[in-house]
Order: structure tokens, then C-alpha cells, then sequence
């Protein structure tokens, strides 16, 4: 254990700093496709009673018009996250005719790639720019790899604490500069250990054969309809056959604010050949917005983001070059078919407890190959995390994942046993206890839970996703939600629509123009 990490737990012991622990701020995007009664994608419009995707705070789409996401508001407690999380998904099932919510992260059957309708946000320039951004993710990378889900969990310390700890490190710089070099710190960590979620909370060892659409793999067949492999975690987090020549070079520095959001910004603006051979427009319809790397900040796929709330037409790269890091998003979890809302308080307070560890400990920077190690560790443990002797690489040298994963949660306990002093309960530290149980049995685990299920009842993967679905749907549809709380729900998609008819109404230019404009805001970066 490092002096550094021993010190800032000490100084946040402290009665007079303890409370402090209890200000962490949390969110969930959790992300569902919509599924007919036969559980292949639902091919419907996305429910007008459910709100305008453009404008609705808590509920939109993805990518597919089919693949609803749900946002809830930020809370400093976990348990009224997914509170929040729940009623969503309750107001949802009223609103949803004859349709279900697909209960894992690997999508249903799918039809053939010219079906699966995408997103449309109606006829705004904004609406349109969403839409054909997603154009372009189907030109770039096809339909089916855009339509699995995940949970997204946000994070953030509170703003009291960061001065307290500049204390302790000697940092000159400011409170600013220093937040968001800490934030990059618990990223760096996050990818030296993000390989013990997807152990622990890995939920896809299993798809649908017809999702690789003839692609090369090295899965093996679980049955006619079902691929998998027999020690999988998290084949979501894989590449699954999934060739991104585009991004291959783009691994953005995690050093510093200055050099990550540089590395962005050349991606958003270097033209990338492949995609020039394709253009913007075909048959004079557009089919992505720029021919670039990427065609906005948030196509690059990474497993954690540093994020900041932008302003109203504010590019998240100018939001976090001028304001710094407010928060991370954790984007590798697993949707487990299991838990209703794929997600559940244990899960959640051991996030917290993780995401904390990942920020009070030393984090030097990735250098001298570890970056490539992290990659490693972790698509090892996607494909093969619960294989018996499995070994990883710890600072150059192999260690059993089982003795490296048991350290670090004794260190993440101690954070958990703050955590619960600062909220006066014991639920973090029973969170990690869980965790240790799956270490020393892996039966415990989700994925191996998963494939036990769908041996014992002699199913494919869409069979055993789909009956969870069914029982999912009855779980919200018991108790759907009524009163105040549902004229709540109505009023905010009633609002939804007017703000996207007023924002179609007050459009001014030309759809082209209105691309142009876009591009010419990222027109050379600025300091960070």
C-alpha cells in the first residue's frame, strides 16, 4: 500500500472530514432495446406517450430507434439513483404496447442491417444533426454492433474535498487544474483495474449466433442458435470479431487535460481516407456528417470518460478545456438479465466504493508499456476471466488474477469502511464482502450463473433473455407508477414535445449550414 494512499485515508478519517464521504454524486444511463412479443427487435416508432427523444431529461434513445436509454438526475444516494432508475423503467411499461425490455446486453435476434431503424429526433437541425451522426456510426461500423447495451455509471467527489487533498499531495496548481489531474489519475487506475469488474460484474459469456453476421470469430457454439466461450465474462467488452482501423491509433493520453483533449481534437479533425472514399452525401441525402476520425468527441469508444456538463450548443471538448473535469463515466457494465433495472445496490455501492479507491490511490502515469498491459489484462479477463490458474501482468511480472484481485479488495474495503462511517451504515463494506465470495467461487459470478441457467433449462441465449424479460416486465407492470408520480412522469413528456416542436420552429438556416457551423466550432482547439 502506498504512503500516498494511507495519508489521504487518514486525512479523510477525520471527524471533521469524514462527512464529506457521504457528498459523493451519482447517475445511471442504462440503455434497453425494445422487443416485440416474439423477442425480435421491435421494428415500432419510439412511443410518442413516452416524451421526445430530443428534449426528454430521462428518456431517449441511443442508437436505434428500438434501443431506449434512461437517464436519471444525480443524487448523493445510490439507493435514490435507482429509485429514480425504477419509477423510469415503471412509467415506461405503462406506455409500451405489447412490447418488452430486452433484459441483458447483447441484443435480440436481429433482422437484416437495412431493417434496424435508426434513431430519428424529428425535423430540428439539432434532431437531424443526432440522426445523421448516427448515419454515420452504421456507415463506419454497421447496425448490429450499435445496437448493444450497457450501463453507464457517473461519478463524481464532491468539491469540498479536492482543496483538502491538494493539501496533502503539496500540489501548486489550481483547484481547477488540480481536479482535473485527479480525475485523470483515477482514470489511469480505473484502466490498471477496470479488468476486476468485468470478473465480478461481467453478464455476457453468451449471444445470438446471428450477430456476427458471418464475421469471423473465435467463439464456439453453445448450441445452433448461441455462441459463446466457456470462460467469458463480458463478450460485450470484447472485440468480437469488431475491426476499428479508424480508432486503432487513437489512444488518448490520460497524462494530462492539455493532451487528451489535443489528442480529440485531432481525431475530430483529421480527415481519415476510408471515410472520404465514402463522403458526406449519397443520392443527395447525408450519410455522416465529416469524413474525419471521428465525427464528434463522443465516438470515441473507451471503457471510462472524463466528462462536464456542457452549456446549451457547447462541444464537450470546449467544456472540458475551459472548465476542467466535473465527473467520470464508467461505460463497461455489463446490463445483468437477472436484476430487473439490470443493476442493484450492492453493484452500485461497490462502484462507489471502487471509483473512490481508483481516486485516493497512487497513480503514476501510464508509461513504459502499461498502457498496452491495461488493454491486455483487461481482454483477457472479458474472454477468459473465470478460467481456472488464469494469470495476468502486474508491473511487468505475471501474478494469479485471484491473488491480485483479492489485494485489491482489501484495499477497496478500507474506502468502503470510511464510506459507511461518513453514512453511519455497514452496506458498502457488505458490498465488497459479496465480491470476495465471487473471487473465491466463480460459480458466483454472473456469466457463470448465466451459462448454468441456460444449460440447466436446456435454452439458447435469446430463450434465456427473453423468459428473464417476461419476468422483468411483470415485476414493473405489478406496481406501475400512479399519482403524483405519474402525472409527473406525463407532464414531462407532454413538455418534451412542446420544447421539440419549439426547437423545430425557430431554426433559422439550412441543414447544410447548420453542419458547417457545427465543424467550424471545433476550428482549432483551445487551452486547457
Amino acid at each position: 500500500m502506498s504512503d500516498l494512499f494511507t495519508q489521504r485515508l487518514a486525512l479523510l478519517a477525520e471527524p471533521a472530514h469524514l462527512p464529506l464521504l457521504s457528498q459523493c454524486l451519482h447517475g445511471i444511463e442504462r440503455e434497453c432495446l425494445r422487443v416485440d412479443t416474439q423477442g425480435q427487435l421491435a421494428l415500432t416508432p419510439h412511443p410518442a406517450a413516452l416524451g421526445s427523444t430530443l428534449t426528454h431529461p430521462h428518456i431517449t434513445t441511443d442508437y436505434a430507434e428500438p434501443l431506449l436509454e434512461f437517464i436519471t438526475g444525480t443524487s448523493t444516494d445510490p439507493a435514490q439513483t435507482l429509485h429514480e432508475l425504477e419509477s423510469i423503467h415503471r412509467f415506461t411499461y405503462a406506455k409500451l404496447a405489447g412490447e418488452y425490455l430486452w433484459s441483458p446486453s447483447m441484443p435480440c435476434p436481429l433482422p437484416e442491417e437495412p431493417l434496424i431503424p435508426i434513431a430519428e429526433y424529428g425535423r430540428s437541425n439539432l434532431g437531424r444533426l443526432k440522426h445523421v451522426y448516427r448515419q454515420g456510426l452504421a456507415v463506419r461500423y454497421g447496425k448490429a454492433m450499435q445496437c448493444i447495451a450497457g450501463i453507464h455509471y457517473n461519478f463524481s467527489l464532491p468539491e469540498a474535498m479536492w482543496p483538502l487533498l491538494q493539501q496533502v499531495d503539496g500540489d501548486g496548481r489550481s483547484v481547477q487544474d488540480y481536479q482535473s489531474a485527479s480525475y485523470f489519475a483515477l482514470i489511469r487506475n480505473f484502466r490498471r483495474y477496470s479488468w476486476l469488474l468485468m470478473y465480478l460484474f461481467g453478464a455476457s459469456p453468451a449471444l445470438d449466433a446471428g450477430f456476427l453476421r458471418g464475421r469471423d470469430h473465435q467463439l464456439e457454439a453453445f448450441d445452433a442458435d448461441t455462441l459463446y466461450l466457456p470462460y467469458a465474462t463480458s463478450l460485450r467488452m470484447s472485440d468480437l470479431g469488431y475491426q476499428n482501423n479508424a480508432q486503432a491509433g487513437l489512444t488518448p493520453c490520460y497524462d494530462e487535460l492539455s493532451s487528451y483533449t489535443r489528442s480529440l481534437h485531432r481525431a475530430v479533425s483529421t480527415p481519415y481516407p476510408p471515410y472520404e472514399a465514402i463522403g458526406t452525401q449519397r443520392d443527395g441525402q447525408w450519410i455522416q456528417l465529416n469524413t474525419n476520425v471521428l465525427q464528434i468527441e463522443n465516438e470515441y469508444y473507451s471503457s471510462i470518460r472524463p466528462k462536464r456538463v456542457t452549456r446549451p450548443g457547447e462541444r464537450p471538448i470546449h467544456a472540458l478545456q475551459e472548465r476542467g473535469i466535473q465527473y467520470v463515466e464508467a461505460r463497461c457494465l455489463d446490463i445483468n438479465p437477472f436484476l430487473p433495472m439490470g443493476i442493484d445496490l450492492t453493484e452500485s455501492l461497490f462502484m462507489d466504493a471502487f471509483l473512490l479507491f481508483c481516486a485516493l490511490a497512487d497513480s503514476p502515469l501510464l508509461a513504459n508499456g502499461e498502457c498496452q498491459t491495461c488493454t491486455d489484462n483487461f481482454l483477457t479477463v472479458v474472454t477468459e476471466g473465470r478460467r481456472p490458474g488464469l494469470m495476468l501482468t502486474r508491473g511487468g511480472s505475471p501474478i494469479a488474477m485471484r491473488d491480485w484481485a483479492t489485494a485489491l479488495l482489501e484495499q477497496i474495503q478500507q474506502v468502503a469502511v470510511l464510506l459507511d462511517r461518513a453514512g453511519h451504515q455497514d452496506l458498502h463494506r457488505q458490498a465488497v464482502i459479496v465480491q470476495q465470495a465471487k473471487i473465491a467461487d466463480p460459480a458466483l459470478t454472473p456469466s457463470a450463473q448465466i451459462l448454468e441457467q441456460m444449460r440447466s433449462q436446456d435454452e439458447s441465449f435469446s430463450r434465456f433473455a427473453y423468459r428473464q424479460s417476461l419476468a422483468h416486465a411483470e415485476y414493473f407492470r405489478r406496481q406501475p407508477v400512479v399519482g403524483d408520480e405519474l402525472a409527473r412522469f406525463e407532464q414531462l413528456a407532454s413538455r418534451s414535445h412542446d420544447e421539440q416542436a419549439q426547437l423545430e420552429a425557430q431554426d433559422s438556416v439550412d441543414f447544410d449550414s447548420f453542419v458547417r457551423a457545427y465543424q467550424e466550432s471545433l476550428a482549432s482547439p483551445r487551452s486547457a
